[in-house]
């Protein structure tokens, strides 16, 4: 990344658009900024990035709701998507630039359609389909910094409500993009990319919280898959643009 606190600011306003949207829908922080990550930072760097934030951002939330989580029904989940995420990462690491937008973007606008469309199957209940979401998740969270509409789906199908997976999906976050940062490792950003990003974080968590007090969470849910979608399809275009 270029070296200034231009390009540093206009990134720290990204992960803070992202951080609100993670603090106050559970998921959603690499939905709405892995797209413009990407073009900033390259398909590697901004993937990256979005794994580490997501990581803090899921931290900060679990603190305070991390009674409500249900670890049996989480286990097979976690363990699952951590057997997928070096698979992940081998295809982020090989595959060219102009590919891995093409697949950020058609995973990131495939994502939000399902979820918008609330897709039910019975093979997404229960323990298989709990190592079902958790594999896929973790294969799209290493590639492609996109891991929580599989779980979102998931929990769509086993009827959680939204008070019970917002804390679930919020140790998800910090247990699988800690793996994902142990294999692919952290974005090689300036000190005031980081230095911002890091406000970025704090103040989304802040701004997520007053949020959620706020907004209804169909509303909030509606516009985090909007903007997904409008970000993926971008990014989709750029990479066939650059075939």
């Amino acid at each position: 990344m270029a070296g200034g606190w231009g390009p540093a600011l206009l990134l720290g306003l990204v992960v803070l658009a992202g951080s609100s949207v993670q603090r106050l829908a559970g998921i959603g922080f690499a939905l709405v900024t892995a797209p413009v990550l990407v073009l900033m930072l390259g398909p590697v760097g901004g993937v990256a990035l979005a794994n580490c934030a997501s990581a803090a951002i899921s931290a900060v939330g679990l603190a305070g709701s991390w009674r409500q989580v249900r670890c049996a029904e989480m286990l097979p989940l976690i363990a699952a998507a951590a057997c997928t995420v070096p698979a992940g990462s081998w295809v982020a690491g090989r595959v060219s630039p102009t590919v891995l937008l093409i697949g950020i973007g058609a995973l990131v606008s495939a994502a939000a359609l399902l979820v918008l469309g609330g897709v039910r199957a019975s093979s997404l209940r229960g323990v298989r389909g709990a190592v079902a979401a958790g594999a896929a998740s973790g294969f799209m969270n290493a590639a492609a910094g996109v891991g929580g509409p599989a779980i979102s789906l998931y929990a769509l199908n086993t009827g959680w409500s939204a008070r019970q997976f917002v804390p679930n999906a919020q140790l998800y976050g910090v247990v699988v993009n800690a793996v994902s940062i142990a294999a692919k490792g952290v974005p090689q950003l300036t000190a005031p990319a980081w230095s911002l990003s890091a406000a970025g974080i704090a103040g989304g968590a802040v701004a997520g919280k007053v949020l959620a007090e706020r907004v209804p969470e169909g509303r909030a849910r509606l516009v985090v898959l909007g903007l997904a979608l409008a970000g993926g399809v971008g990014t989709l275009a750029k990479g066939l643009w650059g075939l």
